[in-house]
C-alpha cells in the first residue's frame, strides 16, 4: 500500500511527480483537519495550515513539509518532541523578495546612485534581518551602490563578524529606507526572542521625515496600530506586502499605505519551483523514493545585469497594488491564483 499524503492544493509543480509512490489527496490548506490525517504519513503545506498538537496528535504523520521559508505555522518544538520530522524551504524566494524591495524603492522615488554619486550623497538602506533573504537584499543594495546598514540582534549575539550590526533603533534613525526580513516569533521561547511588533511606536518615531518602510517579512513584525498613529503625525512612505491577521486585513492600514500587495513579494516562478524542490527532497529522504526534480529551478545565482533599469523592467509592482486596492477582500484568492512572475535573470 502506498503511503498517503495530504497536500495543500496551492503548492505548484507537483502534478505527476508523486502518484507513482504515494496516495495523494489535494485540498485547500485552510481546510485540512485532523480527520483528514487519520491515515496519512505525510503532510505538505503552505502558511495557511497550523501544524500543531491540535492537528497532529494521534495521527500517523511522520513528515510535515512546508513549501515556504517561514515556519511560524508549525509548532516545531512539539513536532520534535513527538518524533515528527519537519522541514521548510529556506531562501527559496529570496531573489524575488529582493526584486520586490528594490522595485518598490524605485516606485517610492528613492534615487539610485550612479558611479559619479559621491559617497556622502548615497542614500542609506537599513535591512533588518540578515538571513537567507536579508543577505540577498543587502548584496543587491551594495552592488547597486547604496550605503547598506544591518540590524540582526541574534547574529550579533552569536558574535558573527560579517557585518557591523547595529541596534534596531539606531538603524531606524539613520536609514532613508528600512526593509524587514525577519521571521515572526510570537513569544519568547528558549533560544529565540519574540519578533511580534519588533517595529513598534518607539522605532517608528525614530524614522526621519519622508523615510520609506517596507514589510515583506511577516504581518505582525510591524505594529500596524502604531504605524497608523505615526503616519498621521509625520510623513512616511509605507510599502506592505504582509499584514496582521491575514487574510482579513485592516482597511485602516491599507488606507495609509503607498504600495500594498497581497503577500506575494516572493512569488516568482523560480522561487516556487525551489520550494517545491525542497518538499520533494524531504519526501525522498523520508520515504526512500526517487522523484523527478530535473526541470525545477536550481539554487539562485546572482544576476550579472543588476541595475535600476533591469529591476524596473522585470516587475510592475503597480499592477499588484492596483489589484489589491480593487479586490482586497479576496486577499487569499488573489494570492493563490497569482500569475507567477519571472525573477531578474
Amino acid at each position: 500500500m502506498k503511503p498517503k499524503l495530504i497536500i495543500d492544493d496551492a503548492i505548484p509543480f507537483l502534478e505527476g511527480r508523486l502518484e507513482t509512490y504515494f496516495d495523494c489527496r489535494f485540498m485547500p490548506g485552510e481546510e485540512i483537519t485532523k480527520s483528514d490525517l487519520r491515515d496519512a504519513e505525510g503532510l505538505l503545506v503552505r502558511t495557511r495550515t497550523r501544524c500543531d498538537e491540535s492537528l497532529l496528535e494521534g495521527t500517523p504523520v511522520k513528515l510535515v513539509a512546508t513549501a515556504t521559508i517561514g515556519t511560524d505555522h508549525i509548532d516545531t518544538f512539539w513536532c520534535d518532541d513527538h518524533g515528527i520530522r519537519w522541514c521548510n524551504a529556506p531562501g527559496c524566494n529570496a531573489p524575488a523578495v529582493a526584486q520586490y524591495v528594490y522595485r518598490a524603492l524605485i516606485e517610492m522615488g528613492l534615487p539610485f546612485p550612479t558611479p559619479e554619486t559621491p559617497e556622502s550623497q548615497r542614500h542609506v538602506i537599513g535591512v533588518v534581518g540578515k538571513g537567507n533573504i536579508g543577505s540577498i537584499v543587502v548584496d543587491w543594495g551594495r552592488r547597486l551602490g547604496f550605503n547598506v546598514i544591518v540590524s540582526d540582534p541574534p547574529r550579533a549575539e552569536r558574535g558573527l563578524t560579517d557585518e557591523q550590526y547595529l541596534p534596531l533603533d539606531e538603524l531606524m534613525a539613520r536609514a532613508d529606507a528600512v526593509t524587514f526580513h525577519t521571521p515572526l516569533i510570537k513569544k519568547d521561547i528558549p533560544g529565540f526572542t519574540s519578533t511580534l511588533h519588533l517595529c513598534g511606536r518607539r522605532q517608528l518615531d525614530s524614522l526621519r521625515q519622508g523615510a520609506i518602510l517596507i514589510n515583506a517579512a511577516r504581518g505582525g513584525v510591524v505594529d500596524e496600530e502604531a504605524l497608523r498613529q505615526v503616519r498621521a503625525e509625520k510623513e512616511l512612505r509605507i510599502v506592505l506586502d504582509t499584514w496582521e491577521n491575514e487574510p482579513d486585513i485592516s482597511t485602516e492600514t491599507l488606507a495609509v499605505t503607498d504600495l500594498a500587495t497581497f503577500h506575494i513579494a516572493g512569488y516568482s516562478r523560480q522561487g516556487k519551483e525551489r520550494a517545491t524542490r525542497a518538499v520533494l527532497t524531504a519526501l525522498e529522504e523520508q520515504f526512500g523514493v526517487i522523484l523527478s526534480l530535473s526541470d525545477l529551478s536550481a539554487p539562485y545565482t546572482p544576476s550579472e545585469r543588476l541595475s535600476e533599469a533591469s529591476i524596473r523592467d522585470s516587475y510592475d509592482i503597480n499592477t499588484d497594488d492596483h489589484v489589491m486596492r480593487l479586490d482586497y477582500p479576496q486577499f487569499e484568492h488573489l494570492r493563490n491564483f497569482y500569475p507567477l512572475r519571472e525573477e531578474l535573470s
